[in-house]
């Protein structure tokens, strides 16, 4: 095992059908992009090569387990691992290996998928760019001055990049779905207590879901399929019955009704995002599909919502990081007192934007505080829950662009918070609800900047959403593009 600082289409059942590639070829190839590309990108944290070949030669010497046998994929490094370093890209953590295994990874590996590595995020999923990591900022494979969006931004660079076929990610705010569409790849944020969040390291609780980065619709369809279902170890866990993804992905939209929220697309969207966006709903016109004007009245008040909301629950979880029991831990002085240690050892283990969100969210759970702050956004929240299911009576999904711009400059944000979370207000209601949605390519920006379509769809109504998705990508070539990294600074595009 390897810890690094600073792709290819995906073959379901590898090694299982005669002529076939074997797993251990499979890694191999993962593995040769993977020291390729990881210079310019540091999309990993954490490389497991050997564990990944020892289990390929394993699926080679046995018959096919299930439909990712032998297929390299990548996680997150806030879902827990056992025997492999789990960071949650945080000094907090330095030194932590988990005892026990995510129930979404288990359920990877046991329908035969390889896990070659843990990938970069924003320090405890809390960003929009991948850039408050304490081991580094990940680059974006289309343009390496640029942010790959966040924070799953090491799953998105990877999948881009072709180094595996399949990632998973956190999403709390949009960060499956804004990192998909900035690297110009699918993001699928289930809906709540589809997949066990079981492993995974808590941001804020009521908003969390765990989900996959692919190149398409299909193979997302897959990885969902493996992925989601009851785990009695959750207690959010819904037992609502999987739907059979192969068969609804049809490519059938006719008469599909996609609801599009025009007041919201207004003020602060880049003119580029607007072109592709129109260009997108074309296009499921030409299917049969219908375009219904709809109003969201509250979804405006996404963003403040958001951020009560999650920076209360954050300020919660993160109060187990206390450097007693594992990760970081100050080096004592002769008079410290337990208090000294505590307040010395969250100081130096968290960053800036961490500090930032537990302060806040310990402030809206203050005495005084609590009914002005977090109890009024949780009242507000309802009402975004309302105006969806207002829209949900005349449309079957919504649309509207994954982000308000293309992937901006390393370092553009950073000194304006609320400019940084400002690209979440496309995907921020969608945590707030609960409700599944997915970003898929649908264009480009000059120079070569990826553009992604948010899809929302009803409560547990993934196989309408993913047959949407999947209608468009078969009219459509944007995911076909992959970005060539040697060029990537200028711009130049499309060479798969």
């Amino acid at each position: 095992m390897t810890q690094l600082r600073k792709g290819t289409r995906l073959r379901h059942g590898v090694g299982g059908q005669a002529g076939e590639p074997g797993a251990v070829a499979a890694v191999e190839q993962s593995l040769a992009r993977l020291t390729q590309v990881e210079p310019q990108l540091s999309a990993f944290n954490t490389v497991m090569a050997e564990r990944a070949l020892d289990r390929a030669r394993a699926l080679d010497a046995s018959a096919p387990i299930g439909p990712l046998h032998g297929v390299p994929v990548a996680l997150k490094d806030n879902l827990c691992t056992a025997g492999v370093p789990t960071t949650a890209s945080s000094k907090i953590l330095s030194g932590f290996v988990p005892p026990y295994t995510a129930t979404a990874v288990e359920r990877l590996e046991a329908a035969g998928a390889i896990v070659i590595g843990k990938t970069n995020l924003d320090e405890f999923g809390m960003g929009s760019s991948t850039e408050n990591s304490a081991l580094g900022a990940t680059r974006n494979p289309w343009d390496l001055t640029r942010t790959p969006g966040g924070s799953s931004g090491g799953s998105a660079a990877a999948v881009a990049a072709r180094v595996v076929p399949i990632a998973l990610g956190s999403d709390t705010g949009g960060s499956i779905r804004q990192p998909a569409g900035l690297c110009g790849i699918v993001g699928l944020k289930p809906t709540y207590g589809r997949v066990s969040r079981y492993g995974l390291l808590a941001f804020a609780s009521s908003l969390d879901h765990i989900g996959p980065l692919t190149t398409t619709v299909a193979d997302a369809a897959v990885a969902f399929s493996v992925i989601g279902g009851f785990d009695p170890r959750d207690s959010t866990s819904s037992s609502e019955p999987m739907p059979d993804l192969h068969a609804a992905l049809t490519g059938d939209v006719n008469g599909l009704r996609i609801g599009v929220p025009r007041a919201f697309l207004g003020e602060g969207v880049d003119a580029s995002v607007l072109e592709a966006f129109a260009s997108a709903l074309n296009v499921f016109a030409a299917r049969g599909a219908r375009i219904v004007d709809i109003d969201l009245p509250h979804a405006g008040h996404g963003i403040p919502i958001y951020y009560l909301i999650c920076t209360a629950e954050a300020s919660s979880n993160l109060a187990r990081y206390d450097g007693v029991r594992y990760g970081h831990r100050t080096r004592l002085q002769k008079d410290d007192t337990l208090q000294h240690m505590y307040e010395r050892t969250r100081d130096e283990g968290f960053g800036a934007e961490v500090k930032r969100r537990i302060m806040l969210g310990t402030y809206v759970l203050s005495a005084g505080y609590y009914d002005a702050y977090y109890l009024k956004a949780q009242q507000v929240r309802t009402l975004v829950r309302r105006d969806y299911d207002r829209a949900f009576e005349t449309v079957d999904v919504v649309a509207t662009p994954t982000t308000p711009t293309p992937a901006f400059k390393l370092g553009e944000k950073t000194s304006d918070p609320v400019q940084m979370y400002l690209n979440d207000i496309f995907t921020v209601s969608a945590n707030l609800t609960g409700l599944p949605s997915i970003s898929i390519p649908c264009g480009f920006a000059s120079p070569a900047l990826p553009l992604g379509l948010q899809l929302t769809g009803r409560l547990f109504d993934e196989a309408t959403l993913l047959r949407a998705a999947d209608a468009f990508q078969r009219d459509t070539t944007f995911h076909t593009n992959a970005p060539s990294l040697a060029e990537a600074t200028e711009g130049k595009p499309l060479d798969a």
